[in-house]
């Protein structure tokens, strides 16, 4: 979804260390005015990460970039923590429970594993905004539901696989077997289909749920790319935020193709992998964080389920890499597609 320098943030609690790092209705505006930009505000903001944290180039980098923009902006001032592998609901509701009456608000979860925890601590504080990435769940005056269609990011992603596979076999990576990451896969298959409806697309997931490590262990990343590889696979889709740091090694090493997740990685990838990450599907995380954030600081804050699709830019594909360009025509023409509804992208594979 790679470390940077952090800030570090310690709860004497449970023994629990943890590192610093990140209108109602459905739709919501992928771009916002600056108003007030550059004004210093009483605000606190709380993000709690999903594991990796700030630094995993990927997810939590994404929400990173939106809370920097606030706070540069807005003047806020800003707490992050991040979670670790195998930690339990008690923990992340600690984690929040601490942001809360520290009296940061709002306090933004990131990912959908923060569902339980939040559902509760959000009840527990009615006068604090919560806001979620990834999770709908939860039906609370002061929760926001950020969520994206993925789906349709994945499926243009898709289509560029197929365009540039040789092979006719391509990858797909998933960190965690979850319905949400079942969203990716499936519209990535259905893209690559749209395109060579005979293609072959190997699927892998790095662990089950309730092992969430999937998203943070590059080296079990690099041995199922391998594998995919020595299955034929000649362009790769690593969903699984750090791991995918290892897949995108694997895929170096053979002279094949990757595409990147969430943010550009073609940006912050290492000199050595940075070439053959010919896109990555954009999750606009950043929209999502600062958009929360603005509405707070501007008195009217976002409610019930904003979502993020290609309709409001709030997902897409990059194309830092020129190595894309002679695929970007027809991922552009299928993105005209599904935003005028000519084409529906499948959620579940």
């Amino acid at each position: 979804m790679r470390r940077v320098t952090t800030l570090v943030a310690v709860m004497a609690t449970a023994a629990l260390a943890l590192t610093a790092c990140g209108g109602g209705g459905s739709g919501a505006s992928a771009s916002s005015s600056a108003s007030g930009a550059g004004a210093k505000s009483s605000l606190k903001v709380g993000l709690a990460y999903d594991v990796g944290g700030r630094g995993d180039q990927s997810f939590n980098d994404s929400a990173a970039k939106g809370l920097d923009k606030a706070k540069t902006e807005f003047g806020v001032q800003v707490k992050e923590l991040e979670a670790a592998n195998g930690e339990t609901d008690a923990q992340k509701e600690e984690r929040l429970r601490l942001l809360a009456g520290d009296g940061y608000n709002p306090i933004i979860g990131v990912g959908f594993s923060y569902a339980t925890a939040l559902k509760k601590v959000a009840a527990e504080f009615p006068e604090v905004k919560f806001a979620i990435v990834d999770d709908s769940s939860i039906t609370a005056a002061n929760v926001t539901n950020l969520v994206f269609a993925e789906n349709q990011g994945s499926f243009l992603v898709g289509t560029i696989a197929a365009q540039a596979s040789k092979s006719g076999n391509i990858g797909y990576i998933g960190g965690v077997n979850t319905p949400l990451l079942q969203k990716f896969q499936a519209g990535f298959a259905a893209g690559a289909k749209a395109v060579n409806p005979g293609i072959k697309v190997q699927v892998k997931y790095l662990t089950e749920p309730p092992d969430f490590s999937g998203f943070g262990d590059p080296a079990k990343g690099k041995t199922v790319a391998q594998g995919m590889l020595d299955g034929g696979a000649d362009v790769i889709y690593a969903a699984a935020g750090g791991s995918g740091a290892g897949a995108f090694e694997a895929v170096a090493a053979a002279k094949k193709l990757a595409i990147g997740v969430d943010s550009d990685q073609y940006l912050t990838a290492a000199a050595a992998v940075k070439p053959v990450i010919v896109t990555s599907m954009l999750k606009r995380v950043d929209v999502a964080v600062y958009n929360e954030i603005k509405s707070v600081v501007d008195g009217s804050a976002l409610t019930g389920t904003q979502v993020f699709d290609l309709k409001v830019d709030g997902i897409g594909y990059s194309a830092s890499n020129e190595a894309v360009k002679p695929f970007t025509a027809k991922a552009d023409e299928f993105k005209a597609k599904i935003i005028s509804g000519a084409v529906t992208v499948p959620e579940k594979p």
